[in-house]
């Protein structure tokens, strides 16, 4: 389970405004084997984190490349899994190292999309002359859509803007901070702050009408921001800002040693190459 909330703002009409603001959860099992965000690639020119489960090596559930291209996963709650599925990680780094645009790439994804157990999938395209953010779900359309500019969005384990109460909640926190006037590292810090948000939002009939096979404690540690449950739960918070010029800043806040106690945050910082 994860959480996503962006702002998606390709021709921002001040100076000192982003042309993406975005804001992720990865909940995930304390011991799953994973890298933390690092540059790999050809030309060690994409950003992200790495899984490193056995069989599922190389998957990403969000990552950027240094020619602007973007995708994040979360996968879509459902009690019964295919363990024979494909590996939903793979989705996010075949993106970052394939030469198709965002849409293409979800279009030829909606043809294999029950190769996969639920998923959401956002790609993005980031370049000189034209940005571009793109949608695709397993469980919804068979078509991927463009994001409308301008917008704020919402996505969590169900559809895209599918109102969970954590995701309205979150999402008018967001768009709280989004408001004020703050450097970047105040940004960074109120969108950490934000991401680290535990209060549960029970009842939540939505939520809990498609977890049905999900434990009642499970559900209600799945309806905060924040998850936290014995050995699962949020791991690593990710922070993406994309200026006018194309300034990218990337802070990965994560876990050590399965400790919820014990976190470290690293910074990046580069220029697309558009």
């Amino acid at each position: 389970m994860c959480i996503i909330f962006l702002k998606f703002d390709p021709r921002p009409a001040t100076k000192n405004a982003y042309r993406l603001i975005l804001a992720a959860n990865r909940d995930e099992v304390y011991n799953r084997p994973s890298k933390a965000a690092d540059f790999w690639g050809s030309n060690s020119e994409i950003l992200s984190g790495l899984d490193m489960e056995e069989g599922k090596e190389g998957g990403s559930w969000l990552g950027i490349s240094k020619r602007g291209k973007l995708a994040a996963l979360t996968n879509y709650m459902e009690w019964r899994q295919n363990p024979d599925a494909h590996g939903r990680g793979s989705l996010v780094s075949n993106y970052l190292t394939d030469n198709l645009d965002s849409f293409a790439y979800l279009r030829k994804v909606s043809s294999e999309g029950h190769l996969y157990n639920g998923f959401n999938l956002l790609t993005a395209d980031f370049r000189t002359n034209e940005d571009t953010l793109c949608y695709y779900g397993n469980k919804g359309s068979s078509e991927p859509i463009h994001l409308k500019a301008a917008g704020i969005y919402g996505l969590s384990n169900s559809l895209l803007e599918t109102p969970w109460r954590k995701l309205q909640d979150g999402k008018r926190l967001f768009t709280n901070v989004l408001s004020k006037t703050l450097p970047p590292n105040g940004l960074v810090q109120e969108l950490l702050h934000i991401l680290n948000n535990e209060e549960l939002n029970t009842p939540d009939p939505a939520q809990e009408s498609q977890g049905v096979g999900y434990s009642k404690a499970m559900l209600q540690a799945l309806s905060a921001v924040c998850v936290r449950s014995p050995g699962y739960g949020t791991r690593t918070n990710t922070v993406i800002l994309i200026d006018r010029e194309g300034n990218v800043s990337f802070t990965e806040r994560t876990m050590l040693n399965c400790d919820v106690t014990q976190w470290r945050t690293n910074s990046f910082n580069f220029k697309l190459q558009e």
